[in-house]
């Protein structure tokens, strides 16, 4: 599939992106390409691949989340830009 300058042009404009007149052929080649990979995806046999849910593989198993006080306040309040004993001290939002 091939796109003409004019299609270059209607979906810069939907995705609300300025293309100026030298850049069109560029933005040509570039959605050809495009284009022409996902030609090449749609070829392929899926038939018997199952759809993922996640990036990660089911057989990876990550930790446990684990609801701790992070055991050492002093290392908690190390990086707080204020503090009042063991307490992080912000600014006040709420009147």
């Amino acid at each position: 599939m091939s796109v003409d300058e004019n299609t270059v042009r209607r979906v810069a404009r939907l995705a609300r992106i300025a293309v100026a007149d030298g850049e069109v052929a560029k933005l040509k080649g570039e959605l050809d390409a495009i284009l022409s990979f996902v030609e090449e995806l749609s070829a392929l046999d899926v038939d018997d691949v199952p759809p993922m849910t996640s990036v990660i593989p089911t057989a990876v198993r990550l930790r446990e989340d684990v609801v701790n006080d992070g055991e050492d306040a002093e290392k908690v309040l190390m990086n707080a830009p204020a503090r009042e004993a063991d307490f992080y001290v912000v600014p006040k939002v709420v009147e």
